[in-house]
């Protein structure tokens, strides 16, 4: 394939641009992209790390993935052939990623289809219907996460007790640090405002759920399921991405199943939200790799649902792309 001027730069720009839409941990968006001819490489905005919530940056990492995963499908739709150098340190220390744009090629059915469900997914954190979800919708759902290093373990009904409690753990110590505290409040914005964080109409008000959710109130709700038999949430279904390895490579990897993972359940028309919460806390973490049997290490949680009736919540807001995507050079005349 001949280029044109500029034509490799704009393409791995147009991915980039899309993958401005994947999920973050508390929408902090914390990525970088860096256009130079044929290449696009991902980095780290280290300075949008949640300090309390995520010392080790793990939850960063799991976000970048998540934007790799969205640029890697959107590539793949368009018919682009690419190839992903994770962590090239002798290339680029700084860089998690760098995608080599490569030509043309067939474009993927499926990658169109994931594509397309990143212009209509968003984290829906309402109660779900009370139709549950079919067995054969989780299970291909399942398979088209899952990728070397890292899978979707879906919760089965004997293993629920243990997410339960380490939902409830993680949420007690927590809410008992008034560090967490205070960075979860800097990182509310009123309706409508702001570029980032959480927008207080994207949150659902506490209620008592089979599982329950992080309360961006701080006001120290804790439910249980035991306390009320008016249980909202019955039909959630829930899920933890698993990773082989525990560390910087398991996290990205983690972020691009955990992106896979949303997008297939929107493409069947499923609502979704991601619980970073079940892992922020080590001795939840631990609790779940013991349910895991000791096989992997849980990345993240996300809850799978039929959505509820009625207008959908509102979006949460992205960054301006002149903040996150930075095009030095384009590519010279083939």
């Amino acid at each position: 394939m001949t280029l044109l001027v500029g034509s490799a730069s704009r393409i791995l720009a147009d991915a980039a641009l899309a993958a401005l839409r994947a999920p973050s941990v508390l929408n902090t968006q914390p990525w970088r992209w860096h256009i130079e001819r044929d290449t696009a490489r991902l980095s780290a905005d280290r300075s949008r790390r949640l300090a309390r919530i995520d010392p080790d940056g793990r939850l960063m990492l799991l976000s970048c993935g998540a934007a790799l995963h969205h640029a890697c499908v959107t590539l793949a739709a368009g018919g682009v052939d690419f190839a992903v150098d994770p962590l090239p340190d002798q290339d680029a220390p700084e860089a998690l990623a760098i995608i080599r744009y490569r030509g043309d090629t067939a474009p993927s059915a499926t990658a169109q289809r994931l594509r397309d469900a990143i212009a209509v997914r968003w984290s829906d954190r309402r109660p779900f219907s009370g139709t549950p979800v079919p067995d054969e919708t989780l299970e291909r759902l399942r398979v088209t996460a899952g990728r070397p290093g890292a899978h979707l373990h879906l919760v089965r009904a004997s293993e629920l007790v243990t997410v339960i409690a380490a939902a409830g753990h993680a949420a007690a110590a927590e809410m008992a640090d008034p560090t967490y505290r205070a960075e979860l409040l800097s990182w509310l914005r009123p309706a409508g405002m702001g570029r980032d964080g959480m927008p207080v109409d994207t949150i659902t008000p506490p209620g008592v759920r089979q599982v329950p959710l992080r309360d961006f109130t701080t006001a120290g709700w804790l439910p249980a399921i035991y306390s009320d038999t008016d249980v909202a949430d019955r039909e959630a279904r829930y899920g933890i991405v698993v990773t082989d390895g525990d560390g910087p490579a398991d996290w990205l990897r983690a972020g691009v199943t955990l992106s896979a993972a949303l997008l297939a359940a929107t493409a069947d028309g499923l609502a979704t939200s991601a619980m970073s919460d079940l892992v922020e806390e080590p001795a939840a973490r631990i609790a779940l790799q013991r349910m895991l049997g000791d096989v992997g290490y849980p990345a993240i949680g996300v809850r799978i649902g039929v959505p509820a009736a009625g207008p959908p919540p509102p979006r949460a807001p992205r960054r301006p792309a002149a903040e996150m995507v930075e095009i030095v050079a384009e590519s010279a005349p083939g």
